[in-house]
Protein backbone atom coordinates (compact mmCIF):
# COMPACT_ATOMS: atom_id res chain seq x y z
CA UNK A 1 0.00 0.00 0.00
CA UNK A 2 1.22 3.84 -1.13
CA UNK A 3 2.28 5.41 2.27
CA UNK A 4 2.96 2.40 4.63
CA UNK A 5 6.20 2.00 6.11
CA UNK A 6 5.26 -0.96 8.39
CA UNK A 7 3.09 -3.54 9.39
CA UNK A 8 3.71 -3.04 13.27
CA UNK A 9 3.53 0.03 13.72
CA UNK A 10 0.38 1.80 15.14
CA UNK A 11 -0.78 4.39 12.76
CA UNK A 12 -1.15 7.90 12.62
CA UNK A 13 -4.82 9.75 12.90
CA UNK A 14 -4.03 12.70 10.14
CA UNK A 15 -6.14 15.86 10.39
CA UNK A 16 -8.12 14.66 13.34
CA UNK A 17 -9.53 18.63 13.34
CA UNK A 18 -9.55 18.42 10.13
CA UNK A 19 -11.62 15.07 9.62
CA UNK A 20 -13.94 16.71 12.29
CA UNK A 21 -14.84 19.99 9.93
CA UNK A 22 -14.91 17.61 6.58
CA UNK A 23 -16.86 14.67 7.85
CA UNK A 24 -19.49 16.14 10.39
CA UNK A 25 -22.80 16.27 9.48
CA UNK A 26 -24.80 14.23 7.12
CA UNK A 27 -26.14 16.71 4.09
CA UNK A 28 -29.74 16.25 3.63
CA UNK A 29 -29.72 15.44 -0.47
CA UNK A 30 -28.26 11.70 -1.27
CA UNK A 31 -24.84 11.63 -2.22
CA UNK A 32 -25.67 10.87 -5.96
CA UNK A 33 -28.59 12.47 -6.10
CA UNK A 34 -29.58 14.52 -9.30
CA UNK A 35 -28.85 17.52 -6.85
CA UNK A 36 -25.76 18.24 -9.50
CA UNK A 37 -21.95 17.28 -9.07
CA UNK A 38 -21.98 21.13 -7.94
CA UNK A 39 -23.45 20.57 -4.59
CA UNK A 40 -21.82 17.10 -4.17
CA UNK A 41 -18.33 19.45 -4.79
CA UNK A 42 -19.42 22.27 -2.66
CA UNK A 43 -19.50 19.57 0.12
CA UNK A 44 -17.08 17.17 -0.49
CA UNK A 45 -14.84 20.29 -0.37
CA UNK A 46 -15.80 21.88 2.68
CA UNK A 47 -15.49 25.30 1.70
CA UNK A 48 -11.75 24.68 -0.25
CA UNK A 49 -13.23 26.73 -3.85
CA UNK A 50 -10.08 25.06 -5.82
CA UNK A 51 -10.97 21.66 -4.05
CA UNK A 52 -14.47 21.72 -5.15
CA UNK A 53 -13.72 22.99 -8.36
CA UNK A 54 -11.05 20.00 -8.81
CA UNK A 55 -13.69 17.41 -7.64
CA UNK A 56 -16.23 19.09 -10.48
CA UNK A 57 -13.70 18.36 -13.35
CA UNK A 58 -13.32 14.83 -12.16
CA UNK A 59 -16.41 14.13 -12.05
CA UNK A 60 -16.52 14.44 -15.38
CA UNK A 61 -13.83 13.09 -16.88
CA UNK A 62 -12.90 12.15 -19.76
CA UNK A 63 -9.55 10.93 -21.00
CA UNK A 64 -7.58 13.92 -22.72
CA UNK A 65 -7.12 13.98 -27.16
CA UNK A 66 -3.55 13.99 -26.12
CA UNK A 67 -3.32 10.22 -24.47
CA UNK A 68 -3.25 9.05 -28.25
CA UNK A 69 -0.16 11.17 -28.61
CA UNK A 70 2.04 10.46 -25.79
CA UNK A 71 5.76 8.81 -26.79
CA UNK A 72 8.07 9.25 -29.08
CA UNK A 73 9.75 6.79 -31.95
CA UNK A 74 12.21 4.59 -30.51
CA UNK A 75 15.61 3.08 -32.29
CA UNK A 76 14.91 -0.28 -34.04
CA UNK A 77 14.38 -3.14 -31.77
CA UNK A 78 16.66 -5.42 -34.71
CA UNK A 79 13.72 -8.54 -33.61
CA UNK A 80 14.03 -7.78 -29.62
CA UNK A 81 11.36 -7.27 -27.93
CA UNK A 82 10.50 -3.95 -26.34
CA UNK A 83 11.63 -3.54 -22.72
CA UNK A 84 8.95 -1.50 -20.62
CA UNK A 85 9.76 -1.16 -16.67
CA UNK A 86 6.35 -0.10 -14.51
CA UNK A 87 6.34 0.67 -10.87
CA UNK A 88 3.80 -0.04 -8.92
CA UNK A 89 1.89 -3.24 -9.74
CA UNK A 90 -1.85 -2.16 -10.67
CA UNK A 91 0.58 -0.13 -13.06
CA UNK A 92 2.31 -2.41 -14.21
CA UNK A 93 -0.96 -4.90 -14.75
CA UNK A 94 -2.58 -2.25 -16.56
CA UNK A 95 0.81 -2.18 -19.04
CA UNK A 96 0.58 -5.71 -19.44
CA UNK A 97 -2.58 -5.94 -20.85
CA UNK A 98 -1.65 -3.81 -23.46
CA UNK A 99 1.99 -5.25 -23.72
CA UNK A 100 0.86 -8.58 -24.06
CA UNK A 101 2.94 -11.07 -25.46
CA UNK A 102 5.22 -8.17 -27.54
CA UNK A 103 6.93 -6.59 -25.28
CA UNK A 104 9.02 -7.40 -21.82
CA UNK A 105 7.26 -5.58 -18.70
CA UNK A 106 9.39 -5.44 -15.33
CA UNK A 107 7.52 -4.25 -11.91
CA UNK A 108 10.24 -2.75 -10.01
CA UNK A 109 8.21 -1.70 -6.57
CA UNK A 110 7.17 -4.82 -4.49
CA UNK A 111 3.67 -5.43 -3.87
CA UNK A 112 3.09 -4.16 -0.11
CA UNK A 113 5.83 -1.64 -0.21
CA UNK A 114 5.67 2.24 0.79
CA UNK A 115 5.74 3.55 -2.84
CA UNK A 116 6.48 6.95 -1.79
CA UNK A 117 9.60 5.92 0.11
CA UNK A 118 10.50 2.51 -1.40
CA UNK A 119 14.59 2.72 -2.34
CA UNK A 120 14.99 0.59 -5.63
CA UNK A 121 17.87 -1.91 -5.31
CA UNK A 122 20.66 -1.50 -7.15
CA UNK A 123 19.56 -4.24 -9.88
CA UNK A 124 16.97 -1.64 -10.58
CA UNK A 125 19.07 0.75 -12.02
CA UNK A 126 20.41 -1.73 -14.49
CA UNK A 127 17.23 -2.81 -15.25
CA UNK A 128 16.12 1.10 -16.37
CA UNK A 129 19.68 1.44 -18.01
CA UNK A 130 18.42 -1.04 -20.63
CA UNK A 131 15.09 -0.21 -20.60
CA UNK A 132 13.42 1.58 -23.86
CA UNK A 133 10.29 2.72 -21.62
CA UNK A 134 9.34 3.29 -18.13
CA UNK A 135 6.11 4.03 -17.12
CA UNK A 136 5.66 5.57 -13.76
CA UNK A 137 2.25 6.22 -11.98
CA UNK A 138 3.80 10.38 -11.87
CA UNK A 139 2.00 12.65 -9.83
CA UNK A 140 5.18 12.46 -6.40
CA UNK A 141 3.58 8.82 -5.80
CA UNK A 142 7.34 7.19 -6.00
CA UNK A 143 9.72 9.65 -6.09
CA UNK A 144 13.03 8.35 -5.27
CA UNK A 145 12.02 5.31 -8.06
CA UNK A 146 11.26 8.08 -10.73
CA UNK A 147 14.43 9.77 -10.20
CA UNK A 148 16.66 6.92 -10.35
CA UNK A 149 15.06 5.90 -13.72
CA UNK A 150 15.79 9.77 -15.31
CA UNK A 151 18.92 9.03 -14.08
CA UNK A 152 19.33 5.52 -15.74
CA UNK A 153 17.19 5.44 -19.09
CA UNK A 154 19.34 5.57 -22.07
CA UNK A 155 19.65 8.60 -24.36
CA UNK A 156 16.87 6.22 -26.79
CA UNK A 157 14.65 5.61 -23.85
CA UNK A 158 12.47 8.01 -22.07
CA UNK A 159 10.37 8.09 -18.51
CA UNK A 160 7.07 8.95 -19.00
CA UNK A 161 4.46 9.85 -16.01
CA UNK A 162 0.91 8.33 -16.12
CA UNK A 163 -0.86 10.75 -13.90
CA UNK A 164 0.31 13.57 -15.33
CA UNK A 165 -0.74 12.77 -18.69
CA UNK A 166 -4.34 12.13 -17.54
CA UNK A 167 -5.09 14.59 -15.16
CA UNK A 168 -4.25 18.30 -15.15
CA UNK A 169 -2.97 20.54 -12.36
CA UNK A 170 -6.76 22.29 -11.81
CA UNK A 171 -7.83 18.07 -11.50
CA UNK A 172 -5.40 17.60 -8.33
CA UNK A 173 -7.13 16.50 -5.84
CA UNK A 174 -5.45 17.95 -2.48
CA UNK A 175 -7.23 16.07 0.94
CA UNK A 176 -6.10 14.55 4.11
CA UNK A 177 -2.82 12.50 3.33
CA UNK A 178 -2.25 15.46 0.57
CA UNK A 179 -2.73 18.82 2.03
CA UNK A 180 -2.47 21.45 -0.73
CA UNK A 181 0.31 22.94 1.35
CA UNK A 182 2.32 19.84 1.48
CA UNK A 183 2.57 20.45 -3.02
CA UNK A 184 1.80 16.85 -3.39
CA UNK A 185 -1.70 15.91 -5.03
CA UNK A 186 -3.12 12.70 -4.35
CA UNK A 187 -2.02 10.28 -6.69
CA UNK A 188 -4.49 7.08 -6.78
CA UNK A 189 -5.83 7.80 -9.54
CA UNK A 190 -6.10 4.44 -10.92
CA UNK A 191 -9.15 3.47 -7.97
CA UNK A 192 -11.30 5.54 -10.54
CA UNK A 193 -11.56 3.22 -13.38
CA UNK A 194 -12.01 6.16 -16.16
CA UNK A 195 -8.59 7.51 -15.08
CA UNK A 196 -7.07 3.40 -15.12
CA UNK A 197 -9.03 3.08 -18.81
CA UNK A 198 -6.73 6.12 -19.45
CA UNK A 199 -3.70 4.98 -18.26
CA UNK A 200 -4.32 2.00 -20.93
CA UNK A 201 -4.73 4.43 -23.95
CA UNK A 202 -1.27 6.25 -22.79
CA UNK A 203 0.30 3.06 -22.57
CA UNK A 204 -1.17 1.90 -26.06
CA UNK A 205 0.84 4.75 -27.81
CA UNK A 206 3.46 5.23 -25.60
CA UNK A 207 4.26 1.40 -26.70
CA UNK A 208 3.13 1.78 -30.44
CA UNK A 209 5.06 4.79 -31.25
CA UNK A 210 8.07 3.06 -29.51
CA UNK A 211 7.38 -0.60 -31.38
CA UNK A 212 5.27 0.36 -34.77
CA UNK A 213 5.40 -3.13 -36.07
CA UNK A 214 3.12 -4.35 -33.24
CA UNK A 215 0.75 -1.04 -33.17
CA UNK A 216 -1.96 -2.63 -34.56
CA UNK A 217 -1.79 -5.39 -31.58
CA UNK A 218 -1.48 -2.81 -28.61
CA UNK A 219 -4.36 -1.08 -29.77
CA UNK A 220 -6.24 -3.83 -30.04
CA UNK A 221 -5.41 -5.21 -26.28
CA UNK A 222 -6.02 -1.35 -25.32
CA UNK A 223 -9.22 -1.26 -26.87
CA UNK A 224 -10.00 -4.98 -24.92
CA UNK A 225 -9.19 -3.47 -21.95
CA UNK A 226 -11.27 -0.58 -21.94
CA UNK A 227 -14.42 -2.43 -22.70
CA UNK A 228 -13.89 -4.44 -19.64
CA UNK A 229 -13.06 -1.41 -17.59
CA UNK A 230 -16.58 -0.20 -18.53
CA UNK A 231 -17.98 -2.99 -18.13
CA UNK A 232 -16.71 -3.21 -14.22
CA UNK A 233 -17.61 0.86 -13.94
CA UNK A 234 -21.01 0.41 -15.18
CA UNK A 235 -22.17 -2.18 -13.06
CA UNK A 236 -19.68 -0.29 -9.56
CA UNK A 237 -22.78 2.56 -10.99
CA UNK A 238 -25.68 0.03 -10.44
CA UNK A 239 -24.52 -1.54 -7.36
CA UNK A 240 -23.95 2.22 -5.73
CA UNK A 241 -27.78 2.51 -6.67
CA UNK A 242 -29.01 -0.22 -4.37
CA UNK A 243 -27.51 1.40 -1.48
CA UNK A 244 -28.50 4.00 0.65
CA UNK A 245 -27.04 7.16 -0.22
CA UNK A 246 -25.99 8.27 3.44
CA UNK A 247 -23.90 4.88 3.51
CA UNK A 248 -21.67 6.19 0.24
CA UNK A 249 -18.93 7.45 2.78
CA UNK A 250 -15.38 5.73 3.50
CA UNK A 251 -13.09 5.97 6.41
CA UNK A 252 -10.12 4.14 5.31
CA UNK A 253 -6.69 3.12 6.20
CA UNK A 254 -5.40 5.12 3.41
CA UNK A 255 -5.80 7.95 1.36
CA UNK A 256 -6.34 6.45 -1.61
CA UNK A 257 -10.01 7.01 -2.76
CA UNK A 258 -10.32 10.38 -3.78
CA UNK A 259 -10.33 10.22 -7.36
CA UNK A 260 -13.00 6.87 -7.38
CA UNK A 261 -15.06 9.19 -4.80
CA UNK A 262 -15.33 12.08 -7.07
CA UNK A 263 -16.55 10.38 -10.28
CA UNK A 264 -19.12 8.07 -8.09
CA UNK A 265 -20.23 11.42 -6.30
CA UNK A 266 -19.14 9.26 -2.68
CA UNK A 267 -17.97 11.22 0.53
CA UNK A 268 -14.50 10.20 1.84
CA UNK A 269 -15.19 10.88 5.69
CA UNK A 270 -10.96 10.68 6.26
CA UNK A 271 -8.40 8.29 6.51
CA UNK A 272 -5.79 6.50 8.86
CA UNK A 273 -2.29 7.19 7.69
CA UNK A 274 1.06 5.93 8.81
CA UNK A 275 3.08 8.55 8.76
CA UNK A 276 5.49 8.44 12.18
CA UNK A 277 6.24 5.82 14.43
CA UNK A 278 4.39 7.82 17.38
CA UNK A 279 1.29 6.44 18.49
CA UNK A 280 -1.82 8.63 17.99
CA UNK A 281 -2.96 10.61 20.59
CA UNK A 282 -5.83 9.80 22.81
CA UNK A 283 -7.50 13.03 21.98
CA UNK A 284 -7.14 12.10 17.99
CA UNK A 285 -8.41 8.64 18.55
CA UNK A 286 -11.36 9.92 20.70
CA UNK A 287 -12.29 13.08 17.87
CA UNK A 288 -12.29 10.12 15.24
CA UNK A 289 -14.34 7.90 17.44
CA UNK A 290 -17.10 10.92 18.15
CA UNK A 291 -17.34 11.61 14.31
CA UNK A 292 -17.81 7.94 13.18
CA UNK A 293 -20.80 7.62 15.60
CA UNK A 294 -22.15 10.66 13.98
CA UNK A 295 -21.58 9.54 10.47
CA UNK A 296 -23.59 6.39 11.67
CA UNK A 297 -21.61 4.41 8.67
CA UNK A 298 -22.72 0.70 8.82
CA UNK A 299 -18.27 -0.08 8.35
CA UNK A 300 -14.88 1.45 8.22
CA UNK A 301 -11.81 -0.10 6.05
CA UNK A 302 -8.79 -1.60 6.92
CA UNK A 303 -6.31 -3.27 4.94
CA UNK A 304 -6.04 -6.67 4.41
CA UNK A 305 -2.20 -6.37 4.13
CA UNK A 306 -1.24 -3.23 6.79
CA UNK A 307 -3.33 -4.11 9.68
CA UNK A 308 -4.34 -1.20 11.38
CA UNK A 309 -4.92 -1.27 14.93
CA UNK A 310 -6.55 1.95 15.53
CA UNK A 311 -9.19 1.12 12.96
CA UNK A 312 -9.67 -1.88 14.99
CA UNK A 313 -10.25 0.07 18.11
CA UNK A 314 -12.57 2.91 16.54
CA UNK A 315 -14.77 0.01 15.32
CA UNK A 316 -14.67 -2.05 18.49
CA UNK A 317 -15.68 1.41 20.58
CA UNK A 318 -18.02 2.50 17.94
CA UNK A 319 -19.73 -0.99 17.34
CA UNK A 320 -18.94 -0.40 13.95
CA UNK A 321 -17.98 -3.21 11.32
CA UNK A 322 -14.46 -3.33 11.07
CA UNK A 323 -13.47 -4.51 7.84
CA UNK A 324 -9.81 -5.21 6.26
CA UNK A 325 -9.84 -6.86 3.38
CA UNK A 326 -9.60 -3.58 1.12
CA UNK A 327 -6.33 -2.65 -1.59
CA UNK A 328 -5.17 0.17 -2.74
CA UNK A 329 -1.78 -1.27 -4.75
CA UNK A 330 -1.14 -4.64 -4.04
CA UNK A 331 -3.11 -7.51 -6.16
CA UNK A 332 -4.76 -10.41 -5.33
CA UNK A 333 -3.40 -13.52 -4.59
CA UNK A 334 -0.27 -14.29 -6.26
CA UNK A 335 1.32 -13.52 -9.61
CA UNK A 336 -0.50 -16.24 -12.06
CA UNK A 337 -3.55 -16.50 -10.48
CA UNK A 338 -6.67 -15.39 -12.11
CA UNK A 339 -7.70 -12.68 -9.94
CA UNK A 340 -3.91 -10.99 -9.34
CA UNK A 341 -4.66 -7.74 -11.82
CA UNK A 342 -6.01 -4.66 -11.62
CA UNK A 343 -9.02 -5.73 -12.92
CA UNK A 344 -9.42 -8.55 -9.87
CA UNK A 345 -8.05 -5.70 -7.21
CA UNK A 346 -10.85 -3.43 -8.19
CA UNK A 347 -13.29 -5.86 -7.92
CA UNK A 348 -12.65 -6.77 -4.93
CA UNK A 349 -12.71 -3.65 -3.47
CA UNK A 350 -15.52 -2.41 -4.70
CA UNK A 351 -17.56 -5.62 -3.77
CA UNK A 352 -16.42 -5.38 -0.50
CA UNK A 353 -17.02 -1.60 -0.16
CA UNK A 354 -20.90 -2.46 -1.78
CA UNK A 355 -21.46 -5.77 0.42
CA UNK A 356 -20.03 -3.94 4.16
CA UNK A 357 -22.14 -0.75 3.44
CA UNK A 358 -25.73 -2.55 3.05
CA UNK A 359 -25.81 -2.78 -1.11
CA UNK A 360 -26.65 -5.34 -3.58
CA UNK A 361 -22.45 -6.72 -5.01
CA UNK A 362 -24.03 -9.99 -6.94
CA UNK A 363 -23.47 -8.06 -10.11
CA UNK A 364 -19.90 -7.03 -9.20
CA UNK A 365 -19.54 -10.08 -8.26
CA UNK A 366 -20.46 -11.45 -11.98
CA UNK A 367 -17.38 -9.37 -12.98
CA UNK A 368 -14.85 -11.50 -15.13
CA UNK A 369 -11.76 -10.14 -13.86
CA UNK A 370 -9.68 -12.06 -16.66
CA UNK A 371 -6.41 -10.06 -18.43
CA UNK A 372 -7.47 -9.80 -22.05
CA UNK A 373 -4.13 -11.33 -22.76
CA UNK A 374 -1.63 -13.54 -20.77
CA UNK A 375 -0.13 -11.49 -18.17
CA UNK A 376 3.60 -12.01 -18.57
CA UNK A 377 5.02 -9.46 -16.81
CA UNK A 378 7.06 -9.69 -13.66
CA UNK A 379 6.10 -8.58 -10.00
CA UNK A 380 8.39 -8.51 -7.98
CA UNK A 381 7.17 -9.74 -3.98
Amino acid sequence: MSGVTTTHRLACVLLAGALLAVGCGRSSKPTASSSSATDFADASANGDKLSAAAIRKDAAFTCPPSADSVGRAAPALNGRKLKVATTVAPTTSIVANVAGDRAEVHGVIPEGSDSHTYEPKPSVAQLFSTSDVVLVNGLSLEDPTKDLAKRNVPASGRVVELGSNTITPDEYIYDFSFPRDGGKPNPHLWTNPPMARCYATIAASVLTKADPANAAYYQANAARFAAKVDDLDQRFKAASATMDPHNRELLTYHDAYAYFAAHYQWKILGAIQVSSFEDPTPKEVAALIDQVKKEKVPAIFGSEVFPSPVLAEIGKETGVKYVYTLRDDDLPGVPGDADHSYLGLMKADFVTMVSSLGGDASGLKAFNPSDVVKDEADYPQ
